[in-house]
């Protein structure tokens, strides 16, 4: 009697065992599953934000120096964003609109410029600008802009798009690059007036800056949401 108890437990024993594998099995298997969901799940979340909502874009030139510098990487919003004063954005050059005696926005030459560029927006629709080249002083709708991220820099020059005072028509904007005597911006005939179909999105963030002593890309992050 003892011995076959003794066998009756054993048996007990290994099919106890025997019950347990495929439960281990099926939970390694659901646990592979539940990783491989959460990862692709996860790519497609960054493909979606780099795609839609955070686009990465390489500075090219001069023209908002000292606060890009070329090679600087930043995101760009392309999907629900207001623009006003102080915004940096990304143009679509591909048509200047300037204004004629009569006071209407009429299409200048296209191109002749850089088909893509990058600015920061001065005035909007109706807003009253006006530049004062000897003092270097900006004027919007009657109060001289104190434009902090120009540091000492001047406006100096103008390049003969528009007389001034100036008011800017609805549905356009005017832009200027932070390098105010190097860049060719609404100033310019090759530019004039942006209108708001032609702004790609607009610059929230830096996050990569060259670095000449190691000639490499370096991560530097810095809010550019004025």
């Amino acid at each position: 009697m003892e011995n076959n108890n003794i066998i009756e437990n054993e048996n007990v024993t290994e099919n106890n065992t025997a019950a347990k594998q495929p439960k281990k099995k099926s939970k390694f298997v659901n646990d592979l599953l539940d990783i491989m969901e959460s990862t692709l799940i996860t790519v497609f979340m960054v493909i979606l934000i780099m795609t839609y909502f955070l686009h990465p874009v390489q500075i090219v030139g001069n023209s908002m120096k000292n606060t890009l510098q070329p090679d600087d990487q930043v995101f760009m919003s392309t999907v629900f964003f207001d623009l006003s004063y102080g915004d940096i954005v990304v143009i679509d050059n591909d048509c200047a609109y300037l204004m004629s005696d009569s006071k209407n926005v009429v299409k200048g030459s296209s191109g002749g410029y850089e088909r893509c560029l990058i600015k920061r927006v001065i005035a909007e629709g109706g807003d009253v600008i006006d530049l004062n080249t000897e003092t270097g002083a900006v004027t919007v709708n009657g109060n001289v802009l104190e434009e902090k991220f120009l540091g000492n820099t001047l406006t100096n020059t103008d390049y003969g798009a528009f007389r001034y005072p100036l008011t800017v028509p609805d549905g356009y904007y005017f832009v200027m690059g932070d390098n105010r005597n190097n860049s060719v911006d609404s100033r310019h005939p090759n530019v004039g007036f942006i209108k708001k179909n032609q702004i790609y999105g607009k610059v929230v963030m830096k996050y990569a800056e060259y670095d000449a002593e190691t000639d490499t890309k370096k991560f530097s992050f810095k809010n550019l949401i004025y």
